[in-house]
């Protein structure tokens, strides 16, 4: 069932095609366009770090295996409507079953290689998925067996293929996709998905519950990719290199359907390993490097060690989390590129972003400004004693479609004008744009005031013996307790009253100082490098 889009009052979709924010075609008509235009300027690059390779297709090679892997879809028996679940690392397999899918009209379901069993058979079994393709193994989880083991729970996964060597019962994704030319067998016509029907369910992290199941169009993809272009000036010329995993937004929407969509070069590794970024932006000539703060710093810190040829490299796109301003500085004067701060959401992709007309360090103090298409508000009135900190809404083009099989929470995120609750919590930064101050759900109080979270997490990873740092509120008597939970290889002097005396010289607030310190080696991340709060708080509470 496709859920009905949450309409403003003052629009229908309409409005969002006269303003070029929708349109008619799809992504696969860009893949096809790019066939016409380009067929031998090569389109993806998969770097399998573990077996020294690389694995490359053209524009003309990736619409042929995609028209392979969609004839091998219907020989499953996938219909219209039917969700295919992948389960895949960064590879080329997973961009081909991207648009394969598109050409069968089936919903893909993208899901990391490493997924806890509950949590695996909760997305199968919310989705009805027919198909589920995986691997034997990743970083020590049995894949493969785990996933035939819910095959005999789940009534409606039929098909579990495995993409390697394996000992399970299960199909093998080569001999069944890539041997045999099932494009020469089967018709798509009248097939492929249109704009506007779903086209993707991106899950959530359920890290504060269970996981919720994104839906977006092409054309909600769309809302937000032609305002990511317009934004950094993206034409054929674009080699990304995109360090985040392609079973999430960032990977799958800004990193493929982008470099598809201009007609440029995407260029990814199954296996993280920042240092070897430079590898990559020196041997493909990589123009933009996305990904979160920490993959940034390591790949400043592997220039350092080990330089490379990286006077391509223009823009260092930061999202998932705060820049800090001693980054902004260490990418212009190592890697020679600009930092831009990008701030977004699965629902609704990438939705503001500081613009290179601003001053050079915006950045390490804002998020930016609205992409065309989209629009946000800060509501001072929500968050009591603090008049310049409010909860951040947002609406345009690019909002999904909702939360599948939960459209009454999708809608319940809604005020009667149509902006959507993003749950965070910001601030104007002076200029027309926002800085983000933290999730809603994570803010710290003190006097009736809410603490500057990012501002003293960034002033804390400013000390010398910081890496890392995350600020969380712990239950007080009368107020919530600051604690500093603090990334350290040497903690030595490290103590309280170091760290509070430390602020004190940068003018925080004596209410916001931080009344507790705990040292880690590394602090939990999802795989998108956000710092996992409620670990934090049910392990110091």
């Amino acid at each position: 069932m496709t859920p009905a889009l949450n309409r403003r009052p003052d629009d229908l979709a309409e409005q969002y095609r006269l303003r070029g924010w929708h349109r008619d075609e799809t992504f696969f008509d860009d893949l096809w366009r790019q066939v016409r235009e380009r067929p031998h300027k090569t389109a993806i690059v998969g770097r399998r770090l573990a077996e020294s390779r690389s694995e490359t297709l053209d524009f003309k090679e990736l619409a042929g295996v995609a028209d392979r892997f969609a004839g091998g879809l219907l020989e499953l028996g996938v219909r219209r409507g039917d969700f295919v679940a992948v389960q895949l690392p960064n590879r080329w397999e997973m961009v081909a079953l991207m648009f394969a899918c598109m050409r069968v009209g089936a919903v893909i379901c993208p899901i990391a290689p490493v997924c806890p069993p509950d949590e695996l058979r909760h997305r199968l079994e919310l989705t009805e998925a027919r198909v589920l393709v995986t691997i034997p193994e990743w970083d020590g989880e049995q894949a493969a067996e785990i996933a035939v083991g819910l095959r005999a729970e789940l009534p409606n996964l039929e098909h579990v293929l495995v993409a390697g060597r394996s000992a399970v019962d299960a199909a093998d994704f080569h001999d069944h996709f890539v041997t045999v030319p099932w494009e020469a067998k089967h018709n798509f016509d009248g097939l492929a998905l249109t704009a506007d029907e779903p086209f993707v369910v991106l899950f959530t992290s359920g890290t504060t519950g269970e996981s919720k199941g994104v839906l977006h169009s092409q054309n909600s993809l769309y809302g937000a990719v032609q305002g990511y272009v317009e934004t950094f000036g993206l034409d054929e010329d674009l080699v990304a290199c995109v360090s985040t995993p392609l079973v999430h937004y960032s990977g799958f929407v800004q990193g493929v359907l982008t470099g598809v969509h201009v007609g440029g070069k995407t260029v990814f590794q199954d296996v993280k390993d920042n240092a070897a970024l430079t590898e990559i932006i020196e041997g493909h000539g990589a123009t933009l490097l996305y990904g979160p703060p920490p993959t940034h710093a390591d790949v400043v810190e592997s220039q350092l060690a080990d330089p490379k040829d990286v006077r391509t490299l223009r823009q260092a796109v930061v999202g998932s989390a705060p820049v800090l301003p001693q980054l902004v500085d260490a990418l212009r004067d190592v890697m020679g590129a600009r930092t831009y701060s990008l701030w977004g959401m699965s629902e609704f992709g990438p939705v503001t972003i500081t613009r290179a007309k601003d001053p050079h360090d915006i950045a390490g103090y804002s998020h930016g400004r609205a992409i065309e298409g989209l629009e946000v508000r800060i509501d001072p009135t929500a968050v009591a004693g603090d008049g310049d900190i409010g909860k951040l809404w947002v609406r345009g083009a690019a909002q999904s479609l909702g939360y599948y099989k939960r459209e009454d929470v999708f809608a319940s995120g809604f005020d009667v004008d149509g902006w959507f609750d993003t749950g965070d919590l910001a601030r104007g930064d002076g200029r027309g744009g926002i800085r983000i101050v933290g999730r809603a759900r994570d803010a710290i109080f003190k006097r009736g005031r809410v603490v500057p979270m990012v501002d003293i997490e960034a002033l804390l990873e400013g000390h010398p013996q910081v890496l890392e740092a995350a600020l969380v509120g712990l239950p007080g008597p009368d107020d919530d307790l600051v604690c500093a939970v603090l990334g350290v290889t040497d903690c030595d002097g490290l103590d309280l009253e170091s760290v509070r005396t430390y602020l004190r010289q940068s003018a925080v607030d004596e209410a916001f100082l931080p009344e507790r310190v705990e040292h880690v080696a590394v602090i939990p991340r999802t795989l998108t490098g956000k710092i996992r709060k409620v670990v934090l708080r049910e392990r110091y509470s």
